[in-house]
């Protein structure tokens, strides 16, 4: 079973050079998938690729980050024919706010009768 490397990427950053780097590592057009919209309304696309051992997912964790990626998510057990951009892009979401760490609680004091001469310090 397969694996898919999926990275995000800024759209100013230049896809064509993802695709030669990924080529020239000796991945296949059939390998890998650049999703780009032809708006303006999203500032990032998206990447995936197909990785079969873990030799290939640390090539393309280096080519990502090499490519500049945003982030890199890892989907085991998982192929293109499983999938689809709207699904990859659902669990990416879900990855994402999964990460957003509870914040601690905070006790916050509030004075309702302002200083008193106590805290006053000449």
């Amino acid at each position: 079973m397969s694996n898919i490397l999926a990275g995000l990427f800024e759209h100013r950053s230049d896809y064509k050079k993802l695709e030669t780097d990924l080529e020239n590592s000796g991945f296949q057009s059939s390998d890998y998938i650049i999703y780009i919209q032809n708006n303006d309304s999203s500032p990032h696309y998206l990447a995936s690729v197909s990785a079969t051992n873990n030799e290939k997912i640390d090539s393309v964790k280096n080519i990502f980050s090499q490519n500049s990626a945003l982030k890199i998510f890892l989907f085991e057990n998982m192929s293109f024919e499983q999938t689809s951009y709207q699904q990859l892009k659902n669990y990416i979401d879900a990855r994402s706010k999964a990460e957003i760490q509870n914040s601690p609680d905070l006790k916050i004091k509030v004075s309702n009768i302002g200083i008193d001469s106590a805290e006053v310090k000449i």
